[in-house]
C-alpha cells in the first residue's frame, strides 16, 4: 500500500510537470492557472521548509505596505519612490506590496498608477517580489488592474473585498471566482473590516483557497485566534500575512507566514528581523525586538493610515509632505506622542 501510495505521488509529480510545459491543458478562452497538480508538484518541497517563500513564489517575513511619496502639491515624487525602493530592498525587506492602502491607490489617477508601477518595475522587479494592490469593488476593473500588474512584472496582487456595497458570503466567493479566473498572478485576498465594512469569515476564504489562482489572506482583523481555523481550512501551503502590526509576533507565532505592514514603513530591518525569529518559533527573540516597536505599531494609527507614516517618513527625510485629499497632515497634537515613539524604536537621534 505504501509503495502503491509513492508510486501515484510520484505519478503527479510528473503530471504537473507535463501540466506546467504543456498550453494544449490550457483552458481555451481564459488565461491560464496552474491546476491543483501543478501547483502541489511546484510547492511541494518549499512550502514545509522555513524558506522565504510560498504560494506560488510569494515572500514570507516581512513585506511593507508601501507608501506613496508625494510632493508637497500632491504629485508622486518619484525621486523618493525610486529611493524608497532602494531603501528597502538595502534593509532586508522581504516583499513589496505597492498600490494598497497606504500607498493612497484610491486616489491615483490610472497614469499615475501607470508610473508607480513603472517605477517599481525599474527598481526592484528581479530584486523583490512585488505585490500591486489591484481591489475594487468591480471584478472587471480588479481584473484590468491586474493585467497591468503583470505587464509590469508583478509577483502577485493583492485583492480587498468590495467595500462600500456590504456583499454577502456568496458574494464574495463570486466576486473573488470572477477575478481568480482571469488573472495571470496569484492573488492574496485582502480582508479589512474596519475599512470595507464586510467581513471575509475563514470558510470563505477557506472555499476561494481552493481555486488555484487564490494562494493567501491578508488578515487584518487584528484577531489572531483565526489563524488556527485558517490554517485548517486552507491549509498548509496557503499564505497567511497578518494586517495587524500590533498582533503581527502573535500572529506568526500562531502558524501565520508573515505580515504586510505599515511600521515596516520605517523599520525595515527590525520587521525582517523580528519576523524572521517569528518565523522560525523563536518567541523569546521575536517578543523581544517587538518590545521595542510597539508603542510605534500603536502611534502609527493615532489617526488614519497612511497620516502618521507619512509624517514619520517626512521627519526622517525619507519623504515629502505630500498627501491626498479626503486625507490630511498629521494634526499637532499628535506629533509629540508620535516622536516619542520613534525615539523609542531609535529613529531620532
Amino acid at each position: 500500500r505504501t509503495s502503491a501510495m509513492s508510486s501515484a505521488a510520484r505519478t503527479l509529480a510528473v503530471l504537473g510537470c507535463l501540466v506546467s510545459s504543456c498550453a494544449a491543458f490550457r483552458t481555451p478562452g481564459r488565461l491560464a492557472a496552474p491546476s491543483r497538480v501543478e501547483r502541489a508538484s511546484r510547492r511541494s518541497c518549499a512550502c514545509r521548509t522555513a524558506m522565504s517563500t510560498r504560494g506560488d513564489g510569494l515572500p514570507c517575513g516581512s513585506l511593507v505596505a508601501l507608501i506613496t511619496p508625494m510632493q508637497s502639491d500632491g504629485s508622486v515624487d518619484e525621486h523618493q519612490l525610486r529611493e524608497l525602493l532602494q531603501w528597502h530592498i538595502e534593509c532586508g525587506t522581504d516583499g513589496l506590496v505597492v498600490l494598497g492602502t497606504t500607498g493612497e491607490a484610491s486616489t491615483l489617477s490610472s497614469a499615475e498608477r501607470t508610473n508607480v508601477l513603472r517605477i517599481t518595475q525599474e527598481m526592484a522587479v528581479g530584486k523583490l517580489p512585488v505585490i500591486i494592490g489591484t481591489g475594487a469593488i468591480k471584478p472587471g476593473d480588479a481584473i484590468k488592474m491586474g493585467l497591468e500588474a503583470a505587464e509590469y512584472g508583478a509577483s502577485g496582487v493583492l485583492v480587498v473585498t468590495p467595500y462600500y456595497v456590504k456583499p454577502t458570503q456568496k458574494g464574495l466567493i463570486k466576486h473573488f471566482e470572477q477575478i481568480a479566473d482571469n488573472s495571470p498572478l496569484p492573488i492574496v485576498l485582502y480582508n479589512v473590516p474596519g475599512r470595507t465594512g464586510v467581513d471575509m469569515t475563514p470558510i470563505t476564504i477557506g472555499a476561494l483557497s481552493l481555486h488555484p489562482r487564490i494562494v493567501g489572506v491578508k488578515e487584518a482583523t487584528g484577531d489572531v485566534m483565526r489563524v488556527a481555523p485558517l490554517r485548517e481550512l486552507c491549509g498548509p501551503n496557503f499564505l497567511l500575512y497578518s494586517g495587524d502590526d500590533g498582533s503581527a509576533v502573535d500572529f506568526v507565532l500562531a502558524g501565520g507566514d508573515g505580515t504586510i505592514s505599515v511600521t515596516s514603513n520605517v523599520v525595515p530591518a527590525q520587521q525582517s528581523e523580528l519576523m524572521a525569529c517569528a518565523r522560525i518559533g523563536d518567541a523569546v527573540r521575536a517578543r523581544e525586538l517587538n518590545a521595542q516597536l510597539e508603542l510605534l505599531h500603536r502611534r502609527l494609527f493615532l489617526q488614519p493610515n497612511p497620516i502618521p507614516v507619512k509624517w514619520a517618513l517626512e521627519r526622517m527625510g525619507r519623504a515629502g509632505p505630500g498627501i491626498r485629499l479626503p486625507l490630511t497632515h498629521l494634526e499637532p497634537e499628535f506629533h509629540a506622542p508620535l516622536s516619542e515613539a520613534m525615539d523609542v524604536a531609535g529613529l531620532i537621534n
